[in-house]
């Protein structure tokens, strides 16, 4: 569309301008002609810049054919006029009022500009806080529990793409659930946050991808709309080390305490037990093998010495004999464990697959002392996988190569989330004739080599635990 103008002045400068830097999509506007009788208009200047067509007299516009809309910027009605009565049936006019809807275009784009810059620039902003400056994961929900946005590093822990997150409820995502959050032993912060419109705090346990639990200490900030809370602002912090290291340490002080009484009740108990034993074994010989009661002091003697083994363990666990450290071979101390329990694995039909890493270094530890906790692994695994099951036994580095790690993983019938947390208990147990000892003295022999040992299990689905030792530094330096 070719544009001639009609009165060079300030707005026909204003004109150009607009019409040179928008961007239009439906039409071409293009001004190709302006005329007024001032040389030094402000207009008829730009339009000289541009090398457009000027002249004095509006008229010469009329002689032209490339012309298809005329603008009469005088202000004069009798010039608009003289335009309508002159101009061909296919060109179009419009007068200076009507050209104020440009000015008004240009300032609302104006205005867009300005608008889109300052949001562009609060949008980079919140990417920086949001992604950079904030180590702990945000989400921002609206009040219907719809996630609007979220960081990079909360992603990077669900291990989820953006788009399978937003527009999605937060209790779906971070909960694995179907209905929000509730009760008192997991309330809602968003629900809180509506009700009071105030920030709230809580304590949530959280799934990964893998439906691992992770301990999140949640904080939730209103955001105000015309005095309305219209969403939240969630920062949660991964705080799973601090009540694993919470727990850890209150299962120490409780070993400890259990140890101390242990040792106490034991030492009571051991002389009372042979005396007993004694006295039944005794008894015995100046009765006859076929006597009814010859039978009863022969339980007798079973159970006593039943009890003596209880008593046994219960010292062993009290005792906490420190560990005599020597460099060792992990991969030997772990094949000599396996020879001293292999009859047993074959005696139920249960094959037993070793993997051990090479190059790996030698280790400060008792080797007497982990072997012992090897063999005890092994023959719980033993116990609790069916014939034709398989033990598989590894050994190798942790990733940062901080750490040599030996795994014990079983087929068997797995440990239920009910129960997993209590395995390292002192007298927990889930065998018949268990004592609950066993785990309890494994347990406190890694720890006393500065590693540590974890389990993986679920009901059905087998168990592995595995057991670590720095490599270098702490307490394992000979």
């Amino acid at each position: 569309m070719n544009i001639a103008v009609i009165g060079g002045g300030r707005r026909c400068r204003e004109l150009i301008d607009l019409i040179e830097r928008h961007t239009f999509h439906e039409i071409n506007p293009k001004i190709v002609a302006v005329a007024d009788v001032r040389d030094d208009a402000p207009g008829v200047t730009k339009a000289k810049e541009q090398k457009l067509f000027v002249t004095k007299d509006y008229n010469d516009f009329f002689e032209r054919d490339d012309i298809d809309l005329m603008i009469e910027l005088t202000g004069h009605q009798n010039v608009y006029n003289d335009v309508l009565h002159k101009k061909k049936n296919t060109v179009h006019a419009i007068d200076h009022e009507t050209a104020l809807l440009f000015w008004e275009i240009s300032r609302i784009s104006n205005m867009h500009q300005v608008i889109h810059q300052a949001l562009q620039e609060e949008m980079a902003m919140s990417e920086i806080v949001m992604n950079d400056l904030l180590e702990e994961d945000v989400l921002i929900i609206a009040a219907d529990y719809r996630i609007q946005d979220i960081n990079n590093n909360m992603l990077k822990n669900l291990g989820l793409g953006f788009k399978e997150v937003i527009g999605r409820y937060c209790y779906e995502i971070t909960h694995h659930q179907t209905t929000p959050c509730s009760g008192e032993q997991h309330p809602c912060p968003l629900l809180q946050v509506l009700k009071t419109r105030k920030p709230a705090k809580t304590t949530h346990i959280h799934l990964d991808k893998d439906k691992n639990e992770l301990y999140y200490s949640i904080a939730c900030y209103p955001v105000f709309k015309d005095g309305e809370v219209v969403s939240v602002i969630e920062l949660s912090r991964d705080i799973t080390k601090d009540m694993n290291m919470q727990k850890v340490m209150m299962q120490q002080e409780k070993m400890a305490s259990v140890g101390r009484l242990s040792a106490g009740v034991a030492h009571e108990i051991n002389n009372p037990l042979t005396t007993i034993l004694t006295t039944a074994m005794l008894i015995q010989e100046d009765i006859k093998p076929e006597d009814p009661i010859y039978q009863d002091l022969q339980l007798i003697a079973k159970e006593t010495l039943r009890c003596r083994k209880i008593v046994t363990s219960l010292l062993d666990f009290a005792r906490q004999t420190q560990p005599e450290k020597k460099n060792n071979d992990v991969n030997e101390i772990v094949m000599e464990s396996i020879l001293l329990t292999k009859k047993q694995a074959a005696f139920n039909d249960i094959s037993v697959v070793s993997r051990f890493a090479e190059n790996i270094p030698l280790v400060c530890l008792d080797k007497g002392q982990i072997q012992q906790s090897l063999i005890n692994l092994i023959l719980n695994a033993v116990e609790a996988t069916q014939p034709g099951g398989k033990i598989t036994i590894e050994t190798g580095l942790s990733p940062q190569s901080e750490f040599v790690e030996i795994s014990v993983s079983d087929t068997g019938e797995g440990i239920g989330s009910d129960k997993i947390d209590k395995i390292f208990d002192p007298f927990f147990t889930t065998k018949e004739n268990g004592t609950g000892l066993g785990l309890a003295i494994t347990h406190g022999i890694i720890e006393r080599h500065g590693g540590a040992i974890e389990v993986r299990s679920k009901a059905g689905q087998g168990t592995a635990f595995t057991i670590r030792f720095p490599i270098s530094g702490g307490s394992n330096v000979c």
